[in-house]
């Protein structure tokens, strides 16, 4: 019975499950995307950005000091004193404090919120007792910025429900400058913009001084790893390298990969909040998984195959099978029990035909997003052996994000199909300790490095 009912299953799921010849494509789509997003005149045309950082250089390991760090990416910002300690070989997060921005604040003048983030600031210093000394500081920054100078990161536009007045158009390292200028009882050192996905590769480096390549598979994803300077021909300069925030989520957007989107992928694009924007990230990251599988699931069950025909009005309803829920099911242990317990909750009447479907499409779809990534991953790490002109190359790769982390099969999957798809690159996977803290630190300490080693 079983083996029948999965037979007709797998109709359903053929459109998810991607040939090595498949995955090769897309990888060659995307190369080809790379150099569009890093081309002077084609870069504002192309769905992958390609955005230089400024980011010039990855910890040596002689990088040593204080640094505090900013973390702005949501409805709380956090503040932390970073201790780089070199004889350790360590970033040692000495304390942090979060600081809540109230909804009105979000919706209010760029002044009212800056002016909140330095006093929040100030009080830090005063509880760490650092309130004399002048500390670099690493900003993350994560909101669409163009970033000009590692110091000079111009805002585009608020997301995430923020809508400040005055700040779009403008500086942000200038914007917090001035409002610890007004307070005048405290001051920074040099600012560092970092990009969360930069930082992720930077908090990683110092451990690894091979780890050239960042990477996010979380609720949303993305990518960054170090381009020769002669290939960034938006910048100045053809000597050295530079760290690109490649922003591969919106890889697709222009359609490239229409042949690949199931049905499925279409609705949940079509329901976004952002319908045509981030095609790559919609297929691979945790904000949407769940919502795939759900559909799928109502798809099924509409067509006799799961659950009797009969779903629940939970099931019906978009997003209330969390992406968490594949996690679970997927367990090798209690996946079984984790299964049944949540199409319980979702009040659903299964039988144990109808849990093996689940545990199937489940695999199915985080399946997809592993080997969707691992391409997406070789095209970097094997333009970075071509660029360099290696027969072999040996790289680190700094991750973070829950789908990578939390995930029982992910991180095996990615790296089984990585090696498929570039064996002429060895890559060892380093899961990011608080990227957006201690990287943006770690950002600060190698600019001042270089700084420091010009002068």
């Amino acid at each position: 019975m079983i083996f029948f009912v999965c037979l007709q299953v797998q109709q359903y799921l053929e459109p998810f499950q991607l040939s090595e010849a498949n995955l090769r494509d897309v990888s060659a789509r995307l190369s080809k995307d790379l150099d569009l997003g890093l081309g002077k005149n084609t870069h504002h045309r192309a769905a992958v950005k390609m955005l230089p950082t400024f980011v010039r250089a990855t910890p040596d390991g002689t990088e040593k000091g204080d640094f505090l760090a900013l973390d702005l990416g949501g409805t709380n910002f956090r503040v932390l004193h970073v201790r780089v300690v070199e004889e350790e070989q360590k970033v040692l997060k000495m304390d942090s404090q979060i600081c809540a921005i109230p909804k009105e604040m979000m919706l209010g003048t760029g002044e009212q919120l800056f002016d909140h983030i330095a006093a929040c600031l100030g009080d830090f210093l005063i509880s760490q007792n650092l309130k004399g000394q002048t500390l670099p500081l690493g900003f993350t920054f994560s909101f669409p910025c163009e970033q000009k100078e590692i110091d000079k990161s111009i805002l585009i536009r608020w997301t995430k429900g923020f809508n400040c007045s005055g700040v779009e158009g403008k500086d942000v390292v200038k914007l917090l400058k001035e409002a610890i200028r007004r307070r005048g009882d405290y001051d920074i050192g040099s600012v560092a913009m970092v990009n969360d996905t930069v930082g992720t590769m930077m908090s990683c480096g110092y451990k690894d001084q091979s780890c050239e390549i960042g990477m996010i598979i979380g609720t949303g994803t993305n990518a960054c790893y170090m381009e020769e300077m002669r290939n960034v021909r938006r910048v100045e300069g053809e000597d050295g390298r530079m760290c690109i925030n490649t922003e591969w989520g919106g890889f697709g957007d222009d359609g490239s990969l229409k042949d690949i989107q199931t049905e499925f992928d279409v609705v949940v694009d079509k329901t976004s909040i952002n319908p045509g924007v981030h095609i790559f990230e919609k297929m691979i990251s945790g904000m949407y998984l769940g919502e795939i599988v759900r559909l799928l699931l109502v798809r099924l069950a509409e067509n006799k195959l799961l659950f009797k025909g009969q779903t629940s009005e939970a099931l019906r309803t978009p997003g209330t099978f969390e992406t968490k829920f594949i996690s679970e099911i997927e367990e090798q242990v209690s996946g079984l029990e984790n299964t049944q317990i949540i199409l319980t909750k979702l009040g659903l009447k299964w039988n144990s035909v109808d849990c093996g479907v689940v545990r199937l499409v489940c695999d199915t779809i985080s399946s997809r997003s592993a080997d969707l990534c691992a391409a997406a991953l070789a095209t970097i790490t094997n333009r970075i052996r071509t660029n360099r002109k290696l027969a072999r190359l040996k790289t680190t790769v700094g991750v973070d994000g829950t789908v990578y982390r939390k995930h029982p099969k992910f991180s095996e999957k990615l790296r089984a199909t990585v090696r498929r798809l570039a064996p002429e690159c060895d890559i060892t996977f380093l899961v990011s300790e608080d990227g957006s803290g201690k990287g943006a630190a770690m950002v600060t300490a190698v600019a001042l490095r270089i700084l420091i080693h010009h002068i």
